[in-house]
């Protein structure tokens, strides 16, 4: 054998070390279920970084305005205002408990794209309880609560039957079923409030969510109970989704859905009593429902990943009119989100580019 032979083989042999200790280590960074996520929201915000910088705009502007909205501390004037952080975990609650509601379809083999109708349905039916129940103390909470979930449940329950009786795509269901609900929605609670306002209907305080004591803390935001709602529904959801694991057993396609259903249903009472103190008609999707599929993904469809994705996308949307105040595009905002999305099937690509280099370099092998 020749000494360029030689060299070729050694060189060979390095390489295909090289290959293996690189997967070993890419498969021990990405083993954690914790940890692929972490570095997807790196990458995200990295990536937004770099396109500030392209488009010659000052990316600490950016990184101000999150932590104004974290912390409620302003680094231009130096003011500290609880009201912004207040507002981020208001604006947070309906988001994670819609990414809850697709995150327990997908750990259960079912796609629901259909959060955002079913937030919608509890929605209209929150408030039209708010104001036509009997304004009793507590019950009348309870009930407006209660017939929002329900709510969402049977509109998720659509697409669940719909699947396990007919073989419709849940999909397919579950997205029309996104537009029937918010014309519906319109149609519906014009004709009961009789009015074409957005905001129309003063709620009893018996049927409200608000707290004075989390305003009052938070310097008049509109921080509200339904935080508690949302911690309970994490809760939930951690214990609904572990049995079902140690159980080994498919629930139902319907009871699946209709279980999602009550989550995003929730999200609906959250916001109606909430964060709000009349009825209002929506004219367009709140989107809560949509953010809420990229929140479950990125957090790898567990209660507390879902959680914190939740109020990483919270603080991202609280954030907009602070970045367009610094004249920082709130487009970036979009675009962080999608990324966070779209770097999760990074130790996949990983993986594929170090099986393809190991397969080339046993190829070279025989040959």
């Amino acid at each position: 054998m020749t000494n360029i032979e030689n060299k070729q083989e050694n060189q060979d042999l390095n390489n295909a070390h090289e290959t293996k200790a690189a997967f070993r280590v890419i498969d021990m960074f990405t083993a954690s279920s914790r940890v692929v996520p972490a570095i997807a929201v790196i990458l995200a915000f990295l990536t937004a970084t770099l396109i500030l910088y392209l488009i010659r705009k000052n990316p600490s502007e950016m990184y101000q305005a999150f932590l104004q909205v974290v912390s409620g501390f302003d680094s231009r004037r130096g003011t500290w205002n609880i009201r912004y952080t207040g507002e981020w975990l208001a604006a947070s609650t309906p988001l994670i408990l819609c990414a809850l509601s697709m995150g327990f379809a997908l750990r259960s083999g079912l796609f629901n794209f259909g959060a955002e109708g079913q937030y919608i349905a509890g929605l209209t039916a929150a408030q039209i309880t708010a104001a036509f129940f009997p304004p009793v103390p507590v019950l009348h909470l309870f009930a407006a609560v209660c017939a929002a979930m329900i709510a969402g449940a049977a509109w998720a329950g659509i697409a669940g039957f719909l699947k396990a009786r007919f073989k419709v795509s849940e999909i397919i269901a579950t997205i029309m079923l996104n537009y029937t609900a918010l014309y519906l929605h319109r149609i519906i609670t014009m004709r009961i409030f009789g009015a074409n306002t957005f905001r129309i209907v003063e709620f009893p305080v018996t049927a409200s969510l608000s707290s004075a004591i989390l305003s009052f803390l938070t310097n008049n935001s509109r921080l509200n109970y339904g935080l508690f709602f949302t911690i309970a529904a994490v809760v939930v959801y951690r214990i609904i989704t572990s049995q079902y694991a140690a159980a080994g057993v498919k629930i139902k396609i319907t009871a699946t859905m209709m279980i999602a259903g009550s989550f995003a249903g929730l999200a609906g009472a959250c916001v109606s009593l909430g964060l709000f103190s009349n009825a209002h008609i929506l004219s367009a999707f709140d989107n809560y429902g949509f953010d809420g599929i990229a929140a479950a993904l990125g957090g790898n469809c567990t209660g507390v990943g879902i959680a914190v994705i939740g109020l990483l996308f919270g603080m991202l949307k609280s954030a907009q009119p602070l970045m367009q105040a610094r004249q920082i595009p709130s487009e970036i905002i979009s675009i962080i989100m999608a990324l966070t999305v779209v770097f999760l099937p990074l130790k996949s690509v990983l993986q594929m580019f170090i099986e393809w280099r190991m397969k080339k370099l046993r190829l070279k092998e025989v040959n």
